[in-house]
C-alpha cells in the first residue's frame, strides 16, 4: 500500500510541477521497478507461507486420525522401530547419505523421509529435506520436489541451504517451461543472496535464457 502511495505521489508530482520529461520518466520507471521487486518478494513469501499452513493442517489431520507406530522396512536391509536415541539418528542419516552417494535414490529417499518423520536435528533435518527435494527432482517428480524445498525454506529460513533451495525451485519452474516464474525466482536469488554460490548459478542461467 505504501509503495502504491509513493507511485501515486510520483505521478502527481510529474503533472503538478514542471520538470524535465526524461527525469519524470526515469522516476516513474524506478518506482515501477521497485513495485515489481516488492510484488515478486511478496509472491515468494506467500508461496512459502501457504506451504507451511498446508503442512500444519495436514500434520494436524494425521495426528488426529492416526496414532500408528512408525517403522520402515527397506528391503529387509534396515528395520528401525520406535527409534529415538542419538545413535539411531546418526545411523539412519549416515545410511541415507551412503545410499545417495551410491545413487540408490529410492533407498536414500526412504531413509531421508524416515529421518524427518522420526527425528529433529537443526542441521540434519533441513539437509534431509534438501536431499528429498533433490532426489524427487532427479525422478522428475517436480511438485514433490518443490514441496520439500518450500518446506526447507519455510521451516529453516536461516539454514545455509536455503539460497540453493530457492534456486532449485527456479529449476523446477524452468523444467516445467514456466519461464516467467523461473526468471523471477532466479532474480530473487541474485538479489537476496549476492554472495552465495547459488547466486552465481542463477545469474548464469539468466544469461543463458537471454
Amino acid at each position: 500500500m505504501l509503495s502504491l502511495r509513493i507511485l501515486f505521489l510520483a505521478i502527481f508530482s510529474t503533472f503538478a510541477f514542471p520538470q524535465n520529461d526524461n527525469t519524470a520518466s526515469d522516476i516513474l520507471f524506478m518506482k515501477i521497478q521497485e513495485l515489481e521487486i516488492e510484488i515478486a518478494e511478496l509472491r515468494n513469501q506467500l508461496e512459502s507461507q501457504n506451504h507451511l499452513i498446508e503442512k500444519l493442517i495436514n500434520e494436524s489431520s494425521k495426528n488426529f486420525n492416526s496414532s500408528e507406530e512408525k517403522d520402515i522396512n527397506l528391503d529387509s536391509t534396515f528395520m528401525f522401530k520406535g527409534v529415538s536415541d542419538a545413535k539411531s539418528k546418526q545411523e539412519v542419516y549416515a545410511a541415507a547419505t551412503s545410499f545417495l552417494e551410491e545413487q540408490r535414490y529410492e533407498d536414500a529417499y526412504k531413509l531421508f523421509k524416515f529421518f524427518i518423520e522420526n527425528f529433529n536435528d537443526d542441521q540434519k533435518t533441513p539437509l534431509a529435506l534438501f536431499w528429498l527435494g533433490e532426489i524427487s527432482f532427479i525422478k522428475n517428480e517436480t511438485e514433490n520436489s518443490k514441496d520439500y524445498f518450500l518446506d526447507l525454506i519455510s521451516t529453516h529460513p536461516d539454514h545455509y541451504r536455503v539460497p540453493l533451495a530457492h534456486k532449485k525451485i527456479g529449476d523446477i519452474y524452468l523444467r516445467n517451461n514456466d519461464l516467467e516464474m523461473a526468471i523471477e525466482r532466479y532474480n530473487f536469488v541474485v538479489r537476496e543472496y549476492p554472495n552465495n554460490a547459488a547466486s552465481s548459478q542463477a545469474l548464469q542461467l539468466l544469461k543463458n535464457m537471454e
